[in-house]
């Protein structure tokens, strides 16, 4: 599934009884880390339930995350901060010092909008599982990021077959306090409000490839600015030996397909962070 198709909501996908018949919110592909564990897939759903019983409107909803969720939060941070030391770019690095994100306990949605209101402006509210794209995208024309709140497995903290909330926090949160970052959302956003939907895949296809997996030149380097590398530990210090890098070609990168299953095969790399903004934003605006 493309990020931008992501977050489909579990009520749209339909609701269906697994062994015992408490209806299950969120179903798991059978290869999923946690498709075994009755705990996890109760944890999974209920975390959901306080996502699809939000209004906006209300008070965000608390998770009260376990001490093995804790635990996975630390752990990846404790990877995850020595790469970003060498692979992320300035514009991320400086966006997340300035949110200055809980490393040893998970924050919660409501503490991190506090934060971001510092900043540029957007918000994150919570989210059951994947919705269609154009409200994904849309939704951040809106200054909205629709987020997960639920943790992935425990027994592989380092690995996520699917966004969760190291993701949205370590990946968009931290980068959302950036100007150019929100400048950039908010324009995929409007624009996924006013095209067709062949027009809206190829944003999709362009997001995966600079808010999600983009890179930029950086004093000679190439350096991390999309929020599925920078969350990664395992293809964030491996895209420079396993992945085909080609210079950011708008169109032919909203052209290309990808596999978000595996790690990317395919990157682009913008001159720079502004030229990034620059390029995406115009190309943007004639769709």
């Amino acid at each position: 599934m493309s990020e931008a198709t992501r977050k489909i909501d579990a009520a749209a996908r339909g609701a269906s009884p697994h062994a015992g018949g408490t209806e299950e919110l969120v179903p798991l592909d059978p290869d999923h880390p946690g498709f075994k564990d009755p705990v996890y897939r109760a944890r999974r759903n209920a975390i959901a339930k306080l996502a699809l019983d939000y209004r906006e409107g209300q008070p965000l909803p608390d998770v009260e995350y376990t001490e093995d969720e804790q635990a996975v939060w630390r752990t990846v941070w404790e990877h995850l901060a020595p790469l970003h030391e060498r692979f992320a770019c300035r514009e991320w690095t400086e966006s997340s010092k300035a949110l200055a994100l809980d490393r040893t306990r998970v924050p919660q949605l409501a503490e991190v909008n506090e934060a971001l209101k510092r900043g540029a402006g957007f918000r994150m509210l919570p989210v059951a599982g994947l919705v269609q794209g154009r409200t994904f995208l849309g939704m951040m024309g809106k200054g909205a990021f629709l987020s997960t709140q639920y943790m992935r497995h425990h027994s592989v903290p380092l690995y996520t077959p699917e966004p969760d909330v190291v993701h949205e926090l370590v990946g968009h949160a931290a980068s959302l306090f950036h100007p150019g970052i929100v400048t950039l959302s908010r324009r995929f956003g409007e624009a996924a409000w006013r095209v067709d939907d062949a027009a809206l895949a190829r944003l999709e296809y362009l997001y995966w490839y600079t808010l999600e997996f983009g890179l930029v030149e950086e004093d000679g380097e190439r350096k991390a600015v999309g929020a599925g590398l920078l969350s990664s530990f395992g293809e964030l210090g491996s895209f420079e030996a396993n992945a085909e890098i080609r210079p950011l070609d708008c169109d032919a990168a909203a052209a290309i397909p990808y596999d978000p299953t595996k790690y990317q095969e395919l990157l682009f790399v913008s001159p720079s962070f502004d030229r990034m903004v620059e390029d995406v934003s115009a190309w943007l605006e004639r769709q």
